[in-house]
């Protein structure tokens, strides 16, 4: 089977830097690759082959009407988490990970409804007659619901899957995911502990084109699982008339992400590995483009005296000249002699 995705891709996301060897987990050694400059390389042909699996795992449950559910907190996959998702339909956290969000589910769903309650309030108007200070209060919970709740309004029950970026800060969530029996798919970086996450996909989860690239690897899982749902209904027969063949929808190609530099894709712990790699770039530029300003001023005053110079000796020349006209204007013209 194919890979889904490439290795050169991987390496451009710098999905390989690990963390400093001095704040490593043991139990990641299986991952790592070898040491560089102090930082763990991650072994890039196990992230492939752990990813393929769990592509197929996140498609075949997607197939199946399953809910994944997508969770990530940290500042470098907020936006990113928020994006796939909405794209691929399915539930995501991404602000603070509310307590028993899985292991009591039925509170849960009820402060959804809450929400929904309140909301209504508001779009009728009921609202408008309370007091001030009551309708004050109300809003302000509409504002914090809205916040921690947002992204798993439409989920009516605890998913089947969940993805999440960062177990070291999102600890709670896999605990309860593993009270609960939810298989749990994770980036694990090299200071991860693997033992309480059942789908390990070792990764730099500090990066975030490395987090873009696998969240988004996982948003085209849950898509093809949904097409291929839909595939086998449009070439299922229909009762009453003679078989045949439907050209299902052909799948929408995703777009590549956007080449952005290393500055603003990094997070500071990453460029921090990297040696300062981005910094001593940006160096690099702000000299040439120093440079090119320099030359660019030297080259206008070059002109400028140029100029100047042709125009003083234009002057002088002018200057000199008109004695000279009015001298000759002046002398008075010799009469020939008369000839005898």
């Amino acid at each position: 089977m194919s890979s889904i995705i490439s290795m050169k891709a991987l390496l451009e996301s710098g999905v390989h830097f690990g963390h400093r060897t001095n704040k490593w987990n043991p139990y990641m050694r299986q991952y790592i690759f070898t040491e560089r400059n102090g930082i763990h390389i991650i072994d890039l042909q196990q992230t492939v082959k752990l990813l393929n699996t769990a592509y197929n795992l996140v498609r075949d449950t997607a197939a199946k009407g399953g809910v994944i559910m997508f969770i990530g907190t940290k500042r470098q996959a907020q936006e990113t988490i928020v994006e796939e998702a909405v794209r691929c339909g399915m539930p995501y956290v991404t602000e603070r990970w509310l307590g028993g969000m899985l292991t009591n589910w039925s509170t849960m769903f009820k402060r959804i409804q809450e929400l929904d309650r309140l909301e209504k309030m508001q779009e009728t108007g009921e609202i408008n007659r309370l007091t001030k200070k009551e309708g004050l209060l109300i809003r302000r919970e509409i504002k914090k619901l809205e916040a921690h709740l947002s992204g798993v309004r439409k989920m009516q029950r605890t998913p089947d899957l969940v993805f999440i970026v960062d177990v070291v800060r999102e600890h709670t969530a896999v605990h309860e995911a593993n009270l609960k029996g939810i298989p749990v798919i994770a980036l694990l970086d090299t200071n991860c502990d693997p033992r309480t996450v059942d789908y390990v996909i070792p990764s730099n989860d500090d990066a975030i084109r490395a987090i873009k690239l696998l969240v988004g690897k996982m948003a085209d899982a849950v898509i093809e699982g949904r097409t291929m749902v839909k595939e086998d209904d449009l070439d299922a027969p229909v009762e009453g008339s003679a078989t045949r063949s439907v050209s299902a929808t052909p799948r929408p190609r995703i777009e590549e992400e956007s080449i952005l530099d290393d500055t603003e894709l990094l997070g500071a712990s990453t460029l921090a590995k990297m040696g300062g790699k981005a910094e001593i770039a940006e160096i690099i530029d702000e000299v040439k483009a120093t440079t090119v300003e320099e030359t660019k001023a030297e080259v206008v005053e070059e002109a400028k005296a140029e100029v100047v110079e042709e125009v003083k000796a234009e002057v002088v020349e002018a200057v000199v000249e008109k004695p000279a006209k009015k001298a000759k204007k002046t002398e008075a013209p010799v009469e020939p002699e008369e000839t005898k």
